[in-house]
């Protein structure tokens, strides 16, 4: 079948439509350019009758519970395995491997989480927003991994501010030069054994700092939000379920109805992008290539410039199923180094423990972000084997209250008054680990699977080394140590088996592959996040990165689009593009 030529005529395609598509939409629609998004899941509202966050248990299909189907082996493996909420009324925005299969050495398995939807993971992530530090755009230059970033905090600092008032991040200002400050609504309260667990902490002699983690989850709302119908967090931790109130950063929420508002927008759902388009005379993409989810036609778009917005993995398989006797081996390799520098955090490291005292304080409500703890092992800092460091996560700081599980002893009148009791306030930390850029972890694409539109699959091999091992074992020393100081006892610390496979992807904070640097000899992108070889390809998601810090890195993700979508926008404007 020939494939069919779309007429109309854009200035920008934008392929994605997470938290860096809706970013890209909204900016160069903003600035008055015809904008095409392209998205190869269904279409979604905002609020969509796919939104489960307003029925009780009982409404749902199966009682939220996953249909026996879906128990079958290598059905939302993924999900299971990371622990995800496994329940049917939010499965819908996860895919299944079973239907979108991937390869990896079974030896070094990679867990690959993807959202096909509009919106796309946008519904469904952490909303953690923190800020990368000065220390983290020098470590590659410092230590001689992966490839130098060409920009600093500098040069992102105003547009970490731009995003972050646009977005709505709870916070507070706590003056540590590892996460700076930003443009922050007011922020979660600590419980009160939070606070006398921080107190100490901070006041101890460890470098390690607790405050509260920083979210993009509204806990007040400015007019920005209130324009776009966005209401206030109601602290009912079903943010996984899709939210009616818009109360978190989302791009059904807030950019892409921002975007839609200048009657610039166009989106196009069901659009396999499988390859970007290049004139093979002037090296320019001229488009991309598209198969309609169901009908399997193609359909050619046609742009200016183009923005790659799939994600991080996504992008790259896009990137290098563009091939032509221009790029034989893919769009904007002429470096080689395409597919290259895999990463994402690591875990499974860290300590909880008993907080005494506060009898008469109990928990209360669901609150949309627990304690942080930023990377205080920056430069090999300390007596330690290791370089990079980590920084953590809390796990919940509450005071559980006894239960009616049959596992416990007992029976009759005895047993039955114990439940609902409160039991001791319990605290925990789990470490969020920088992965280095290692040349090696890469991905490509496999030589003879393809998926069900023809498209070869994408193959992934990327796993720790004894760095991150040696980071695994002082990390859990650490995390007691941090509860120790701040008044805890009866603390456990825990890590994995450093003498198996550190396995890759658990954090779903995929990045690399596509890394920005100066030498376009050495890297893909410039520090504006453009294709050296191809000067109207920007690629602003996941795989951009040349490093992955210890922070979540969709606020950067965020940053980078906005300034990059500016940056290619004045180059419109002028004509270069």
């Amino acid at each position: 079948m020939a494939d069919s030529i779309n007429t109309d005529t854009y200035d920008v395609i934008v392929v994605g439509s997470g938290i860096t598509g809706g970013w890209a939409a909204k900016e160069f629609c903003e600035k008055g350019y015809k904008t095409l998004v392209l998205e190869r899941g269904r279409h979604l509202d905002h609020p969509d009758k796919e939104y489960t966050d307003m029925l009780q248990p009982w409404q749902m299909y199966n009682r939220a519970m996953m249909p026996e189907i879906y128990q079958e082996e290598g059905r939302y493996q993924d999900l299971k395995e990371k622990s995800y909420p496994y329940w049917s009324h939010v499965s819908q925005f996860f895919v299944d491997e079973k239907d979108f299969p991937y390869s990896n050495p079974e030896d070094k398995p990679f867990m690959w989480t993807r959202g096909y939807q509009l919106g796309g993971r946008s519904i469904t992530w952490g909303r953690q927003s923190y800020r990368w530090g000065p220390k983290d755009f020098e470590a590659n230059a410092k230590d001689g991994h992966g490839i130098p970033w060409p920009i600093g905090y500098e040069d992102i600092a105003p547009w970490y501010d731009y995003v972050e008032e646009f977005a709505g991040i709870s916070g507070n200002k706590d003056s540590i030069d590892s996460l700076p400050d930003g443009q922050f609504l007011k922020p979660w309260p600590m419980s009160a054994a939070e606070q006398f667990v921080a107190q100490n902490v901070n006041a101890s002699e460890l470098p390690a700092k607790m405050i509260i983690g920083r979210c993009a989850n509204l806990s007040e709302t400015t007019p920005t939000h209130q324009k776009l119908g966005r209401g206030p967090c109601q602290a009912r931790n079903q943010c996984s379920q899709g939210c009616t109130f818009g109360a978190y950063f989302c791009s059904l929420s807030s950019t892409l109805p921002a975007a839609r508002k200048t009657g610039n927008l166009t989106i196009v759902t069901d659009a396999i992008v499988e390859s970007v388009v290049q004139d093979e005379i002037s090296g320019k993409a001229v488009g991309v290539r598209a198969i309609n989810q169901h009908s399997k036609n193609v359909t050619t778009y046609h742009a200016r410039v183009v923005f790659l917005c799939a994600s991080a993995l996504a992008s790259l398989q896009i990137m290098l199923n563009s091939k032509s006797r221009r790029s034989p081996e893919g769009i904007a390799n002429s470096s080689g180094m395409l597919g290259h520098y895999i990463m994402d955090h690591f875990g499974g490291a860290g300590a909880y423990g008993t907080v005494p005292g506060f009898e008469d304080k109990y928990s209360f409500g669901r609150r949309p972000t627990n304690v942080y703890i930023p990377n205080f092992r920056h430069e090999k800092q300390g007596d330690v084997d290791f370089i990079r460091g980590y920084g953590y996560q809390g796990d919940g700081s509450n005071r559980p209250r006894q239960g009616h599980t049959g596992e416990r002893a007992g029976i009759g009148a005895n047993v039955k008054g114990e439940v609902g009791k409160p039991l001791p306030w319990r605290i925990g930390i789990g470490m969020f680990g920088e992965l280095l850029p290692y040349f090696d972890n890469q991905v490509s694409l496999h030589t003879t699977k393809k998926d069900a539109w023809g498209i070869p699959q994408l193959h992934i091999e990327a796993h720790g080394r004894e760095n991150e091992k040696r980071m695994l074992v002082q990390a859990a020393e650490d995390a007691k140590n941090i509860l120790i100081a701040g008044g805890c006892t009866n603390v456990q610390s825990f890590h994995p088996d450093v003498n198996q496979h550190i396995q890759i992807g658990t954090r779903t904070h995929e990045m690399g592959g596509a890394c920005m640097g100066a030498d376009p000899n050495k890297s893909v992108l410039n520090k504006w996040c453009q294709a050296h070889d191809v000067p109207n390809l920007f690629v602003t998601d996941g795989a951009c990165m040349s490093s992955c810090a210890t922070q979540n890195p969709s606020l950067t993700y965020m940053a980078l689009t906005a300034r990059a979508a500016n940056y290619a926008a004045n180059l419109l404007q002028e004509g270069k593009l």
